[in-house]
């Protein structure tokens, strides 16, 4: 009786184990009906950013009309966004009160967050090789590519986990816009490529000012010559070219390491000098470029047309526009022989729905913007690269590319050399790991940078004191600290709920009272003996 007293509690224990799983989320793959059912009527959502560009836009709206031509049955309605942080704040809203959109523009840092949500967003595995409904399968009523067509790194970026969340929507990475006439002027010659030391020499040695307090190199009051965008992506990439720990692909943190602190230092030095700013605490940095105020100015691939004296989006008046010859370069780098820049650019993934079909609808035009006309439309307006090798192979991609600086609109030489640069760069490019948490990571690193550049100014000492509780201060503004990754690699999820604790108690107890049994039985066999 004991035994199976103790094996019933046993069995007990383990099912309430398995059912919770204390942090955990297991995904659910998507069945996918045996047909599309084309005699309903569905409507969709769909959540998507374009860079403040009314083309981008327009190029949405056509390719929702002509998926519905193909698809009558399916209506999709657009809901445009200029800033992804929006997107990622609105999902998160709407998981909780389960009024997600359909499909949606994102990144799998933010799909890593949107998981914890009981099974919201679909793993595609099974659906990208579907033979019906798949990526180019034979009752998809369009030409879709193959899974296959699709650039290996870029599909492969889409990847939480080990299973395929997201599917790529655009490609960019960022580019280095250089004044290369200023870099002339100073008495330096432009490399092949770019490197830190490079970069900061000639910052500073922009800083000089005659005795009117003009700036030699411009004659402007304001010359601010090195400013980065994305100050997040400077420090993640400053740490892979160097070697240095950032994250690993389980959670575990490793930014606050010595390599980031004497990047920081080195920061601090050349901001202490004023030779270097950044978006948060500058402004654009087109702006400034287009102006003749800077020098190096870090963006995007996909900001191209907003940089330099011919760019078809200029942001300033045109009395303040300066004439200067632009370069377009991969970032600085460490060590120019083994390159590393990031991988960066709009994905999309689609949302559970109660109703089978729903979902498959919303797969069937998220196939559609991989189609070569919206690839290649999209990629045209903005220095991004079309995700399918298909759509890169077509006459009409290679046509586009060979026609830069044909005119300052369709075929601008920076938006197109932009382009070029990812092209020749693929196998150079590299994502951070995706993680629960990895989103806040990566506001962390680029606000370490932000608070040493803000530091410098407020007069505040950069030393080790400073950097102390910079660190501190960072890991509990971005919760990094509750993060915390066992060097078995597996997360540390806290205490163990309260009826956890009571099972384990009772399973204790019953052992104890199987081995008072046991002993009981033995000494019952011995006396009998």
């Amino acid at each position: 009786m004991m035994k199976k007293i103790a094996f019933v509690l046993l069995l007990c224990l383990l099912a309430a184990l398995l059912s919770g799983c204390h942090g955990a989320k297991e995904s659910v793959a998507f069945e996918i009906p045996g047909e599309f059912d084309t005699s309903r009527q569905f409507e969709l959502t769909f959540w998507a950013k374009n860079d403040s560009n009314a083309t981008q836009q327009k190029i949405y709206k056509q390719a929702i009309e002509d998926f519905q031509k193909i698809y009558p049955n399916v209506h999709v309605t657009l809901r445009p966004y200029t800033d992804y942080g929006r997107i990622y704040n609105d999902v998160i809203t709407n998981i909780a009160t389960g009024t997600t959109p359909n499909i949606c523009i994102t990144y799998p840092d933010h799909i890593a967050t949107y998981l914890t949500g009981d099974h919201c967003v679909v793993p595609l595995d099974d659906l990208l090789t579907h033979a019906k409904y798949g990526l180019g399968g034979s009752e998809v009523l369009f030409d879709a590519p193959t899974k296959e067509e699709i650039v290996p790194q870029f599909l492969n970026e889409g990847k939480v986990g080990g299973i395929q969340y997201a599917l790529p929507y655009m490609r960019s990475t960022e580019a280095c816009y250089v004044n290369k006439t200023f870099v002339e002027k100073l008495g330096f010659t432009l490399p092949e490529k770019l490197t830190w030391d490079f970069v900061w020499q000639v910052a500073d040695a922009a800083m000089a000012k005659d005795e009117n307090g003009n700036f030699l190199v411009n004659g402007q009051k304001v010359m601010i010559p090195f400013i980065y965008k994305s100050t997040d992506n400077m420090m993640i990439q400053m740490l892979r070219q160097r070697g240095a720990g950032y994250s690993t692909p389980e959670g575990r943190i490793e930014i606050f390491n010595d390599t980031t602190r004497e990047m920081l230092y080195t920061v601090a030095e050349h901001a202490k000098l004023k030779s270097f700013s950044t978006f948060k605490i500058s402004s654009y940095p087109a702006n400034f470029l287009n102006a003749g105020q800077c020098i190096f100015a870090v963006d995007s691939t996909a900001g191209a047309t907003w940089m330099g004296s011919d760019a078809p989006l200029l942001d300033i008046a045109e009395s303040a526009l300066v004439r200067f010859e632009t370069a377009v370069m991969e970032i600085p780098q460490f060590d120019t022989e083994n390159p590393k820049m990031i991988s960066q650019g709009p994905s999309m993934c689609i949302f559970n729905k109660e109703d089978p079909q729903e979902v498959l609808a919303s797969w069937l035009f998220m196939q559609f913007m991989l189609t070569n006309d919206v690839q290649l439309s999209y990629a045209k307006t903005e220095g991004y690269v079309p995700v399918t090798q298909k759509a890169q192979d077509t006459a009409d991609y290679r046509d586009y590319l060979s026609r830069e600086g044909e005119d300052n609109d369709m075929y601008y030489d920076v938006k197109i050399k932009a382009s070029k640069l990812l092209i020749d760069n693929v196998e150079n490019t590299f994502v951070t790991p995706v993680f629960n948490g990895s989103a806040s990571l990566r506001d962390a690193a680029g606000y370490l940078i932000e608070s040493v550049v803000k530091g410098i100014l407020r007069k505040k000492e950069i030393n080790e004191t400073f950097m102390d509780t910079l660190y501190s201060d960072t890991q509990s503004l971005y919760r990094l600290d509750q993060i915390d990754i066992a060097a078995t690699g597996k997360r540390d999820l806290g205490p163990l709920p309260a009826t956890g604790v009571t099972l384990l108690t009772a399973l204790s107890v019953t052992w104890g009272l199987i081995a008072v049994y046991a002993g009981y039985i033995a000494v019952k066999k011995a006396k009998s003996k």
